[in-house]
This record gives C-alpha cells, structure tokens and sequence, in this order.
C-alpha cells in the first residue's frame, strides 16, 4: 500500500502558540509519510511563533474567516459546487442544523465549507479536522458536498460545549474520532450510538524537544527572602484556567514564607488578574511574562521549583482535557500542584506524584503549595516519579503511530469496498 497518501487538515487558527501539541501531530506525521495541505479557518493573531511550525512542509490555507470579508469568493465556491451530487444532503443537514442552532456562526460554516469544497486541493484523499464543535461543522458539510471522507480529533472545550445531539450526529457521519483524555472518550463513547468508531490517544510530548533535565535544582524552602521559593504556571489566561484561584491560594500564605510567582501566558484576563494581584496585595511578587517561544518555556521549567495551575469547570461548561503544560513541566521532573479536574488524575495521582485538591477553594490549594514549598525532598520524589510517568506513556509517536494505523485501516477499507 502506498505511504505517502495526501491529506487535508482544516484547523480553527493556524498557527496558534497554545496549540503546539497540533503542530507537533503535523510534523509527527509528515515524519510518517503522509503529505498534508492545511486549512484554517482563522489568521494567526499570535506575533510569536514555535519553531516546530517552521519544521512543518506543508502549505497553509485560509478560509474566509468571515464570508462578509469575501462575498465574491464565497459566491463564486457556492456556484462551483452547484451540481456537486452532495450538495443536497449538505443542504439538508444544514437546514437541520439552524432549526436547532439559528445563528450566524451557523451560516459562515456552511459558507466555509462551500469554499473548502471548492477549492479543494488537488490530490488530496482525506479530510482530517482538529476539535469538533465549529470546525467539524465546516468538516462535515464540505465532506458531504465533496463525497471526502473526514476524521476528527476531539480534545476538550470542542467536547464540553457543544450540545449531545452536535456530537452524535458528527460522530455518526465521522469516519472516526480520536480523542486524548479518558474521560473525552467516554463522553464521546456514550453518544455513538454503539457505532465504536472512537479511540483513545493521548498526544504525548515530542520528548527530543523536552530532553531529561540533567542539572540540579536548589533545596529552596521559602525561608530565605535573598533565594525565594520559584512558583511557574504556564497558560493562557481565561476562566477555565483558575488563575484567580492561584492568585488567592498565594495571598493566603504567611509573612515567613518568601516566594515569587512567574506566569507565561497570553489571555483575555489579564489585565483583571493583575488587578486583582494588586488589591491582594502580593502584585510585587508576580511577574507576567506574556507568551513565550517554546525553548523559552523550557528555560523556565527548568528554573523553577514548582508548577501550578487551577483548572475549573466554568459556567457553560468548558474545561481543559489534559493541559499539556502539566505534561511539560512533569517532563522536567517539575512537581505540580494541581486539581482534579478533567483528565488531569489520568497522569497525576495525589500524593504519588504531584499534590491534587479540590477545584475552586484556594485555602486548599493554598496548603497544598506550603507543604511542596516547605519540603524540597517531596518536590524532588513527585517530580521524579512525574517525570517516569510522562517518559513511559506520553511520548507522542505514540499517538502519531495511533493515526497512522487509522488512516491506513480507513484507506484499506475503501479500497476493498
């Protein structure tokens, strides 16, 4: 069977630094032999960019992100697919679709999709789409005006918001769906209608590019105001994050213990988070070092002593899968305090190689952090068991090697039909 078989991804934004996992499955599979072209539905808004994205081959798309930004192109696509045998049944399921969803994002999806169709690129066998709420919309109206198959990978906020009846449709029209939390898959498992088309893999770190820390870390335990204790939290700065929680988990610490807290990270909530670290009283302890390269990144896990992060269920109920900044830090034998949220306990189990507490209460995270703070030895066991759990189970090949064989499974089937 050939190796080298064409595929198109069609992302939400391209590139995006929060989103490096997706571009190291890019180059994971490129690396495979597969030939990618990529479409994305959003311009990069990002003025930093991670060095694995220049690695990637492939060419880049864009579809109009909004279809009164381009009406002649969006004219000119519908007009292309006009006769297209499909076209019928996208319509149909479009009208569907606005029954129960009556809103604009409604119709610029359909707009996309005409556009994807149209401008298909040549040679291309396969539609892989990335998350499955908005993208896999555009994914699966074009696949059914273009008679391309689609997969889709689900990972967390695509899952948590989107409504039961969205997904089991998607998950009956799919190809199928990979997804890389426990706790994703059987969400998605218990909407397939026994279909058995979901697989679990987790993505993995690309580990050649978080090399085992070789150096030593100070026994810092907070009691020396010249060497504080060096607090990290990776991420962006939005609601499901629980960056407010840290901020009160910190203020509650004692006058004894001397600490600095380091954020990297874009986000809509900053400014409201550093004015809240100001009316905290604890602002002159924080630095806000906004979004960083990759390697930059490392630097700071490196430096560190302790990673943290606070993740919630918010009010519509978004929620990180795996934040892949914990999967990071524990790479660099980092210890994290963290919570139970999501798929966070499929790696972390309290006490055996991190410290887990309730989301939402900063009195216990707030212990939580004293105690790692207090005792370099625990931060040294957890983060070293950390670190082996991370090298064992989430190497990325893993899950590239996951893809390739479903790829080629699908292929095959085709084939012999």
């Amino acid at each position: 069977m050939r190796r080298n078989r064409k595929i198109t991804v069609l992302l939400k934004g391209y590139p995006r630094l929060s989103e490096t996992f997706i571009a190291q499955e890019l180059l994971g599979l490129e690396k495979a032999g597969f030939e990618l072209e990529l479409v994305s539905m959003r311009r990069p808004t990002d003025k930093k960019r991670h060095p694995v994205n220049d690695e990637i081959r492939a060419p880049v798309h864009y579809l109009p992100e909004y279809l009164h930004e381009e009406p002649a192109r969006v004219l000119k696509a519908l007009w292309a697919v006009r006769s297209n045998p499909g076209l019928r049944d996208a319509l149909k399921q479009f009208w569907r679709d606005l029954k129960r969803d009556f809103t604009r994002n409604r119709f610029r999806r359909f707009g996309q999709a005409a556009v994807l169709a149209a401008e298909w690129p040549q040679g291309s066998e396969w539609l892989h789409v990335h998350f499955i709420h908005t993208p896999a919309s555009v994914a699966s109206y074009a696949s059914q005006i273009s008679g391309i198959p689609w997969t889709v990978s689900a990972h967390a906020k695509d899952i948590w918001t989107s409504a039961d009846w969205d997904l089991s449709e998607k998950l009956q029209r799919a190809d199928w769906v990979v997804t890389c939390t426990g706790v994703g898959f059987d969400k998605l498992n218990s909407l397939a209608n026994g279909r058995g088309n979901v697989n679990l893999s987790y993505h993995g770190l690309d580990l050649e590019r978080f090399p085992k820390f070789e150096g030593e870390r100070p026994a810092r335990d907070g009691l020396d105001a010249a060497d504080p204790v060096r607090i990290l939290s990776v991420g962006r700065a939005v609601k499901k994050k629980g960056y407010d929680t840290i901020l009160e988990a910190l203020a509650r610490f004692p006058s004894s213990i001397h600490w600095r807290f380091t954020h990297i990270g874009g986000g809509d909530e900053l400014p409201a988070l550093k004015a809240l670290a100001d009316h905290l009283g604890i602002a002159d302890r924080i630095t806000w070092k906004g979004s960083m390269s990759q390697q930059d990144v490392l630097t700071h896990y490196r430096e560190s002593d302790l990673f943290t992060l606070a993740c919630r269920i918010t009010a519509d109920g978004d929620r990180d899968g795996l934040p892949n900044v914990l999967v990071e830090a524990a790479s660099q034998a980092v210890m994290s305090v963290t919570t139970t949220v999501s798929a966070i306990s499929e790696l972390f189990h309290d006490r055996e190689n991190a410290l887990l507490v309730e989301t939402d209460n900063s009195e216990k995270l707030s212990a939580a952090l004293q105690v790692a703070i207090s005792d370099p030895i625990l931060r040294e066991t957890l983060g070293t068991a950390a670190e082996a759990r991370v090298r064992r189970d989430f190497d990325y090949h893993n899950s590239i090697h996951d893809l390739d064989r479903l790829f080629h499974e699908s292929w095959a089937k085709r084939e012999m039909a």
